[in-house]
């Protein structure tokens, strides 16, 4: 038998939590775990609880950055005259806001 789920205060976690998104929101929500750091199950508990998600600066979020920063450069390539979607704005702000969180621990 696998061993019980608890979080950080011992506390066993035995409830499955799940709702629907459309394919945009899943992408933003993927884009926010993956320059976060954390589980997906970690960041939706920090979100919902409203405690602030401190990004800790490690290969795997350094290596999000370079490819979403990537993503962020092919699709302003792409834009000639028309406006920016929401989306993009959401991601190029989730960047910079963790760039500059990742800035002030390097210095």
């Amino acid at each position: 038998m696998s061993a019980k789920n608890l979080d950080r205060k011992n506390r066993f976690r035995s409830k499955t939590v799940a709702f629907r998104v459309s394919p945009e929101e899943w992408e933003q929500f993927e884009i926010a775990v993956r320059l976060s750091g954390l589980t997906k199950q970690d960041y939706l508990i920090k979100r919902i609880s409203d405690r602030e998600i401190v990004v800790q600066g490690n290969p795997r979020v350094y290596k999000a950055l370079r490819d979403e920063l990537a993503n962020v450069l092919q699709k302003l390539q792409g834009i000639e005259n028309t406006p920016v979607d929401d989306e993009l704005l959401a991601t190029i702000n989730l960047i910079t806001t963790t760039v500059s969180g990742l800035k002030e621990d390097i210095v």
